[in-house]
C-alpha cells in the first residue's frame, strides 16, 4: 500500500489551496432583506475579514425590534479568519508537495471540524442576534432565529439567506482534497 498520493492528485491538491486562498477575497455568506419600503433589498454581505452591505440602516431598523447592531467588532472571528484560511491552504500546499496520504488525512479531518465549526458559528450568531432581544424595544417581537440558508419572514420584511461565492470555491477546494481518496482507493 503506497503512503504517496499521485501527481495528479497533488495538482489537485494544489488547486485546492489556490481556491482555499482565493476564497478570502470573495465573499462567504449574505442576507437580503427586502420590504415594500425597499424593494431593491438592504444586505449583510460577509467577507471572512470584513462586513460590507446596507449595514447602517439595517441596523436602524433593526434597532426597532431591539435586535443589537451588526459590525465588525461583533465577530471577532472577522480579525482572525483569513489567517486561519491562509494557514490552511498552506497547509494544503505543502500536503500537494510532500504528497503524504498521512497528511492528506488530517488536512481532511482539519477541513471538516473547521467547517462544523464555522456553521456552528454562523447558527451561533443568528441565534443570538434573533433571540437576545432587547425588552425595553420600541416594537415587541417574538425572538426568531433567521435561517442559515433560505427564507423568513419577520414583521413586512422577508430575508433571504444565501451562501456565496467564497463559500462555493471553499466547496471546491474540499472536493479537491476528498478527490484523491477516491481516485487512489484502490493502491
Amino acid at each position: 500500500m503506497s503512503t504517496k498520493i499521485s501527481g495528479v492528485s497533488a495538482i489537485g491538491l494544489g488547486a485546492a489551496a489556490v481556491f482555499l486562498a482565493a476564497s478570502i477575497f470573495f465573499p462567504w455568506w449574505g442576507m437580503i432583506f427586502i420590504a415594500p419600503q425597499y424593494p431593491e433589498g438592504l444586505d449583510i454581505i460577509v467577507y471572512p475579514y470584513k462586513l460590507a452591505g446596507r449595514i447602517d440602516i439595517i441596523n436602524g431598523l433593526n434597532h426597532y425590534i431591539g435586535m443589537k447592531g451588526f459590525s465588525e467588532e461583533s465577530f471577532p472571528e472577522l480579525a482572525y479568519l483569513r489567517y486561519v484560511i491562509g494557514g490552511m491552504a498552506a497547509l494544503t500546499l505543502v500536503t500537494a508537495l510532500l504528497r503524504k496520504k498521512g497528511l492528506l488525512y488530517v488536512l481532511i479531518g482539519l477541513f471538516i471540524i473547521g467547517g462544523a465549526l464555522g456553521l456552528y458559528d454562523i447558527h451561533r450568531w443568528l441565534t443570538s442576534f434573533g433571540t437576545e432581544l432587547d425588552p425595553m424595544a420600541p416594537i415587541k417581537m417574538k425572538p426568531f432565529v433567521p435561517p442559515m440558508l433560505g427564507e423568513n419572514r419577520v414583521a413586512n420584511f422577508i430575508t433571504h439567506s444565501y451562501f456565496t461565492y467564497g463559500s462555493f470555491m471553499i466547496g471546491i477546494a474540499f472536493l479537491l482534497m476528498i478527490i484523491p481518496l477516491w481516485r487512489e482507493r484502490r493502491k
